[in-house]
């Protein structure tokens, strides 16, 4: 990886970027129903049962920790954004919502059953703490699901990538850039997960860049048609990214790492089933 992909997140700017789309009300980008289907095959991919005590990181104004909730997952969503929580808390006041960072999470460990990273990955330069943090607080045998945007995706490259000549950085933030799947899960293996991967396409319903709004039917046309085909999979428009922490693991580990950390963690409130 290069220097600038192993820095640490500017969690600043992060907090000041989605505290103006909070306010402006234009954060989620995506249809319903690519929300609905990307919750599902986390869910399915996963093997996250009804019931589970999950926490969805990252999660914006609410828009999954809902749709989990819906699915009938014990669930409560962390943001770094104070704003985009807010607005969670206005959107689904019976859901539990948390301002924390998910590289220093505020919960026990070996805790929880679940965990979905909701297009988080690709805003850490360095995922590393992140896996370790996910490892930490799920119990053995506990699971994680994370969708982030796909680098390979010919799409996300040309207008989401820095690399590329046609690269926008309007409506993201500093840290964001799309992932490499194969990247990713070597991290979250480091980290002592077994981990898969998987793809699929996305629907747009909102771009930042106000001039190319015009061609987004276009661009979700081309999405579901051109990938449509299995051998194309690995350049669908999102990763999937899932794995499980092994039912055999020493948890005296992460009790002496929590420690030394000297941090006082409280398991956060879920709702009843």
């Amino acid at each position: 990886m290069s220097r600038r992909e192993t820095a640490q997140q500017d969690k600043l700017a992060e907090r000041a970027f989605f505290s103006r789309h909070a306010n402006a009300g234009q954060y989620n980008a995506l249809t319903e129903k690519s929300s609905r289907s990307l919750i599902r095959r986390c869910l399915e991919l996963s093997g996250l049962k009804p019931g589970s005590m999950t926490l969805d990181l990252g999660c914006g104004s609410g828009v999954f920790t809902q749709l989990l909730q819906e699915r009938g997952l014990q669930v409560a969503g962390l943001d770094l954004s104070e704003a985009l929580v807010a607005v969670g808390k206005q959107r689904a006041p019976h859901l539990p919502f948390i301002v924390g960072d998910a590289e220093t999470l505020p919960v026990r460990s070996g805790t929880l059953d679940g965990l979905v990273l909701s297009g988080l990955i690709h805003h850490l330069p360095d995922p590393a703490p992140l896996a370790r943090e996910a490892y930490r607080v799920l119990k053995p045998g506990g699971v994680f699901a994370a969708f982030d945007p796909n680098r390979h995706n010919p799409f996300m490259r040309l207008y989401r990538d820095r690399s590329s000549p046609f690269y926008s950085c309007k409506g993201l933030t500093p840290n964001e850039r799309p992932i490499i799947a194969g990247q990713v899960a070597r991290v979250f293996g480091g980290a002592g997960f077994s981990v898969s991967t998987d793809y699929c396409s996305v629907a747009y319903r909102y771009i930042a860049s106000a001039g190319l709004r015009w061609i987004l039917p276009l661009y979700n046309l081309a999405e579901a048609v051109l990938f449509h085909w299995t051998f194309l999979k690995p350049y669908r428009a999102f990763v999937l990214t899932y794995g499980v922490k092994p039912s055999e693991c020493l948890e005296q580990e992460t009790a002496v790492a929590e420690a030394e950390a000297g941090r006082q963690r409280t398991p956060p409130e879920f709702p009843a089933a």
